[in-house]
């Protein structure tokens, strides 16, 4: 068993992480700890203090306790707020407290951009243009291309939890690029994991999620490499093994 501890904030869109661990239909386990919110606004202030040490902290021991192999903070926001250094400090300092490997989800988009092998991405996110804007930059200073970035203004992650599928597709389609390699989709308040075929499938290319890059990112952090196509591109990067057909919770290791 594999097991990849989440500290996600709030309670937006945390069904999105049971829902994963069905579809990988493996022997994964991804439990959760709610990290308190304070004000629900997307503002940097607010969104830096929503990725404290101590807010972190307070969930990495149930976590570690709970058989966690590694952790990963689930909130896109809370972490690239914090710039590209900033950020590395913040996931160092997770590490530290729970003793296990540790990253975010702001890392986790930079590093499954690699994963696909594109350089070029749109960003289609939730946030106000100003705050999508920070994370387009949190993305160049790793090396990637943000060739077009579209905010949606929205405030607060109770709204963005309660999008459907609708909104969700015309958002990433509204955030396509024609020079795009890929679509990023930021916030883990918003429910993602049961459409990102589809989101693949409508605009022809790989789109990645916050959602579901935390859950990949969990798994390098393990050198567990799963091939599910029904969770997209990411999770396809890997062919199956020779001769095997079943498609669901099989394990390539490099």
């Amino acid at each position: 068993m594999t097991t990849i501890g989440l500290l996600y904030p709030g309670h937006s869109a945390e069904d999105d992480y049971p829902r994963i661990e069905i579809m990988l239909d493996s022997d994964i386990r991804l439990p959760l700890f709610h990290t308190a919110v304070g004000e629900d606004v997307h503002h940097v202030e607010a969104m830096r203090e929503l990725g404290s040490a101590e807010r972190l902290a307070a969930g990495a021991e149930d976590l570690r306790l709970a058989g966690a192999e590694a952790l990963v903070w689930a909130c896109t926001g809370g972490s690239f707020a914090y710039g590209w250094e900033g950020a590395h400090e913040q996931v160092a300092t997770l590490a530290r407290a729970a003793g296990l490997p540790a990253s975010s989800t702001s890392f986790a988009f930079a590093h499954a951009v690699r994963e696909i092998g594109v350089t070029r991405v749109a960003v289609a996110a939730t946030y106000p243009d100003g705050i999508a804007a920070l994370f387009a930059r949190f993305l160049e200073a790793s090396g990637v291309e943000v060739v077009a970035t579209r905010g949606s203004g929205i405030i607060t992650a109770a709204e963005v939890g309660a999008w459907d599928a609708r909104l969700v597709k015309e958002l990433a389609v509204a955030g396509d690029h024609p020079d795009a390699e890929a679509v990023l989709l930021p916030h883990t308040a918003l429910h993602t994991a049961a459409y990102i075929t589809e989101l693949e499938e409508l605009l022809g290319k790989p789109v990645l999620t916050a959602n579901q890059v935390t859950v990949w990112e969990g798994l390098r952090l393990v050198d567990r490499r799963v091939w599910e196509p029904a969770m997209g591109a990411l999770f396809a990067v890997h062919a199956p093994p020779p001769g095997i057909t079943e498609t669901r919770g099989i394990v390539v290791r490099e």
